[in-house]
């Protein structure tokens, strides 16, 4: 165990990142180079080995994080590594891209600051890179089941490890022309480098899964003819169907959704192009949306060279503490400062973040480009426009960054898979992940004991079924969808399922 006192003799400390001016210099992530291990050996320690750990709960994987602390605390690096990976395929990408609800559920954070849990799990993950402990593992026999997987985003990659390792064939199909979905076109380099993505795919190809580029299945790919060559289908596509902003002006050039002007950037960081081919470079940029995409496109557009970047969100700004409408173990709606916001701020000190504020319309120059961006403050509840708030921004770029609704409508998938949306536009399944026929429409009856009702064996995992979310609930989605599909092909299945389909977050 850890050290019972260590939370109190030791203070809350994260791995400081490089400094904002070294690192708006380069692609590299933010805490390269930084030696991690006394510092977060320390960290470890301070983990409580409560009764009830309610980390667990926070962490849709259920990692067991008191576990790994105490081996990390301890320098038994190993022995975390074990532990990490018996839950999570994938700890070096939840490392560096989840927003760790498993520290707001950290029951320290009842009354002090919480467990760096993120930090532990990086380390851990570069670790076991570092020195072997993570080789292929090809399974021991084969099943003779194929199985298709739509997508190599986390949900897909997840199910495809799993599945190999169970014994089926796996081939996954993916649209672009590189493996990884938004992993590898939609993360800037500076959150996760390429080579922590590019590593485990060798690891996956090592152990059998088979990888197919340029196949856009429901397009050029008919999907039925797809499930016809397979035992099962898994659907994980993501949720890719940029919402849009209706005000007038949207037609004029140099508006784009943030995931264009993502993909072209890190396209250009593997080489496809010598420079992007939509770039913020001497151009005054305006973010629309406060998400992490947004603050994505933040730290994007200032290491191409923007003149200014501004980010503009709807939502008030949140207070420093939990609000009683957020009690713990909730993840709350907190001010916090990603390291895109810190960096801009570094520049002119000034929060990049603009709140409460809502776009009215664009104003183009007399070519047809976007010249300005006409903006009101909103009533934090209504969201209604307060009179005489009234601004005007300088802008060259726009992006939008304002979320996704569900998979993309031009895809075929639904008529050729007999697939149906639900309300929010993502792809309807039973909380076993099988996908809803047309006929099957309504809410999923509870699922009982015995084999998943699949309809015609296809499955749903990731974001094109649950919707927009954290890398944590794809990889959750894409280990539990792996065993359902286990279930569904042999009858039976070893494989965990840490959530079902219709679990969420936990809420007050």
């Amino acid at each position: 165990m850890t050290d019972p006192h260590g939370f109190l003799r030791t203070p809350r400390s994260p791995v400081p990142a490089r400094p904002a001016d070294q690192r708006l210099g380069d692609w590299r992530e933010v805490y390269a180079g930084q030696a991690l291990l006394p510092l977060v050996s320390a960290q470890a320690n301070r983990c409580m080995d409560c009764g009830v750990p309610f980390c667990h709960s926070g962490c849709p994987l259920g990692n067991l994080i008191p576990e790994w602390n105490a081996y990390a605390a301890h320098g038994d690096w190993r022995a975390a590594s074990d532990r990490l990976h018996a839950t999570n395929n994938f700890p070096e990408f939840t490392g560096r891209l989840c927003p760790a609800p498993c520290e707001d559920a950290c029951v320290l954070a009842i009354n002090d600051d919480p467990v760096t849990i993120k930090n532990v799990e990086q380390a851990i993950a570069d670790q076991a890179w570092e020195h072997g402990w993570t080789p292929p593992l090809p399974p021991v026999r084969h099943s003779g089941r194929a199985v298709a997987v739509i997508g190599s985003g986390p949900a897909g990659l997840a199910a495809a490890q799993q599945l190999t390792r169970a014994g089926h064939t796996v081939v996954v199909y993916e649209r672009d022309d590189r493996i990884g979905g938004l992993l590898r076109y939609g993360i800037p380099a500076f959150k996760m480098e390429k080579v922590h993505l590019d590593r485990r795919i060798a690891q996956m190809q090592a152990e059998g899964t088979v990888f197919r580029t340029d196949c856009d299945v429901g397009g050029r790919l008919d999907a039925a003819a797809l499930r016809s060559r397979h035992d099962a289908v898994v659907v994980a596509v993501g949720a890719t169907e940029p919402r849009e902003l209706p005000v007038p002006g949207r037609e004029l050039h140099g508006i784009h959704q943030a995931m264009e002007y993502l993909t072209c950037s890190n396209r250009a960081g593997e080489g496809d192009t010598e420079a992007p081919a939509l770039t913020a470079a001497g151009r005054h940029v305006v973010v629309v949306g406060g998400g992490d995409t947004g603050s994505d496109c933040v730290g994007t557009a200032l290491r191409q060279g923007a003149l200014s970047v501004v980010q503009l969100d709807i939502n008030p700004e949140p207070g420093p503490e939990r609000r009683d409408t957020e009690p713990w173990p909730v993840h709350p709606k907190v001010y916090r400062i990603s390291h895109a916001h810190e960096e801009a701020r570094d520049r002119d000190g000034a929060d990049p973040r603009v709140f409460s504020s809502a776009t009215v319309h664009f104003e183009g120059d007399a070519a047809g480009r976007v010249r300005a961006l006409h903006l009101t403050a909103v009533e934090p509840a209504a969201r209604r426009p307060l009179p005489g708030t009234d601004r005007v921004l300088e802008a060259g770029l726009v992006l939008l960054a304002l979320g996704f609704s569900g998979p993309a409508r031009a895809s075929h998938l639904e008529e050729q898979l007999g697939l149906v949306r639900d309300a929010r536009g993502g792809f309807a399944r039973t909380p076993d992940f099988a996908a809803l026929a047309p006929c099957a429409q309504g809410p999923p009856a509870p699922s009982g004991p015995g084999p998943a009702p699949a309809p015609g064996g296809v499955f749903v995992a990731g974001d094109a079924g649950r919707g927009q979310s954290l890398v944590v609930w794809a990889l959750a989605e894409g280990r539990a969808a792996a065993a359902a599909v286990d279930r569904y092909l042999t009858g039976t299945t070893a494989l965990p399922a840490p959530v079902r389909a219709d679990d969420r977050p936990l809420t007050a």
